[in-house]
């Protein structure tokens, strides 16, 4: 079986197999204290054997922390060596997601824009270019890795290492010094310190303590598995936590989480996501052709730091996966074959025998047209409770009980269409909005 039909295969059978326990259960936010509840594996359709293999597989690869929720709940939370559930850690690059998403709220409570000069906030000649120049480079071009400014110097956030490449907007490259200058853009327009603000905006609301040390130039954040978890949950949840809304503009958080440009669209706002034509990689100049991880579900979206530290989400499944510890394989600063071995083993997680007797069983669902431009219609050939229809990010967008829907009013894009049956069957498809 080819890539391809593996992940086709693997996004139908979980939603058949395991959709009527797993998914008809509401999402879950887990409590600041107290039990995180779990999800049994075998009623996710999970081989031991398959787990087995994986666990395997982390720990030869030097992993410390490794989680996988569903649907909030722990599905898998394994530690090695002396790592516990209390263990910190750091993120490397994977906290640039998390910086984005203070951005998101500052420009929120009306403290910035994104497409304000950075010179408003880091005062003029924050840079080694000419004013002109320096004018011309936005917020919003530090979150998406196109400032133009050189490369060559990664971290050093000093002026004179600030060096003029390109008009803002005209090249991508992967550059850690004006990345890490945007915690100096939100302490200095909120007065607070940026773990002040994270605390306050992010960590209190959600129980998850962390905090950004100083390295060298870099700004790092440090916690522990759990609450990288709990922050992957947030972000899978559209920014809200349970009843608190941590980031309520979901414009922002779909922005943050799709392609911010044409030079690399597989880079949002310092989110890096899957599913997309081409990509670029830190270091590099080259774009390379096809998805960043040819064996994960098209609409994947991560955080990935140095030595293998990642926050995966997986919209279409309601998947949250943790991974820290120490380098798991040679690669860029972000991407590695690791991640294309970890999600090939994930993958195969489902036990094929009776995924397949169930598969045989299944209801034949059929959306038509797909693409749409207005009006889908659902047909199945058994009676339709009800249809939930949800956005790339996870939001309900529409629930209805009727088969034809009127969809002109969402927005172009990927959505995802759970049917509930009258015999309480759940099936999933996907459809493309035009």
């Amino acid at each position: 079986m080819n890539i391809a039909r593996k992940r086709t295969h693997f996004l139908f059978i979980l939603c058949c197999f395991s959709s009527i326990l797993a998914k008809a259960q509401p999402f879950y936010f887990p409590p600041d204290t107290g039990v995180w509840e779990t999800i049994n594996t075998q009623n996710l359709g999970w081989c031991d054997d398959e787990l087995d293999d994986l666990h395997g597989f982390l720990e030869e690869k030097n992993t410390k922390a490794f989680i996988i929720l569903k649907n909030g709940r722990i599905a898998v939370e394994w530690y090695y060596g002396t790592f516990t559930q209390d263990s910190i850690w750091y993120w490397a690059s994977a906290g640039k997601s998390l910086t984005s998403t203070l951005i998101g709220i500052a420009q929120e409570e009306g403290l910035l824009s994104v497409d304000d000069p950075t010179q408003d906030y880091l005062g003029v000649g924050w840079t080694n270019t000419t004013a002109e120049q320096e004018a011309q480079i936005t917020i919003r071009h530090q979150l998406t890795m196109t400032t133009g400014l050189n490369d060559a110097v990664f971290s050093c956030t000093n002026p004179i290492c600030l060096n003029f490449v390109a008009a803002a907007g005209t090249r991508w490259a992967y550059h850690n010094g004006p990345y890490t200058l945007l915690g100096k853009v939100i302490e200095t327009t909120s007065g607070q310190s940026l773990n002040n603000y994270y605390s306050s905006r992010v960590g209190s609301k959600i129980a998850a303590p962390g905090a950004y040390v100083s390295i060298g130039f870099n700004k790092v954040f440090f916690s522990t598995a759990r609450s990288m978890a709990r922050f992957g949950l947030l972000i899978q949840a559209g920014g809200v936590w349970d009843t608190t809304t941590v980031l309520g503009d979901l414009n922002y958080v779909t922005t943050m989480t799709s392609p911010s440009q044409e030079l690399n669209p597989s880079y949002g706002y310092l989110w890096w996501l899957n599913g997309q034509s081409t990509y670029m990689l830190p270091a590099t100049q080259t774009i390379f052709n096809g998805s960043l991880i040819n064996t994960a579900p098209d609409d994947l979206y991560a955080a990935l730091g140095k030595d293998d530290q990642k926050i995966y989400i997986v919209p279409s499944e309601n998947l949250v996966v943790i991974r820290m510890g120490d380098v798991a394989s040679e690669g860029s600063l972000a991407l590695s074959d690791f991640d294309e071995v970890l999600w090939e083993k994930i993958m195969h997680l489902n036990c094929t025998t009776a995924v397949d007797q169930e598969m045989n069983n299944a209801p034949q669902l059929i959306l038509s047209p797909n693409p749409v431009e207005n009006q889908l219609k659902v047909t199945l050939d058994v009676a339709i409770e009800t249809i939930f229809i949800y956005n790339s990010i996870g939001a309900l967008v529409v629930q209805t009980k009727e088969d034809t829907i009127n969809l002109s009013h969402l927005s172009a894009g990927v959505y995802f269409m759970n049917v509930k049956t009258k015999d309480q069957q759940m099936l999933f498809q996907k459809f493309v909005k035009q």
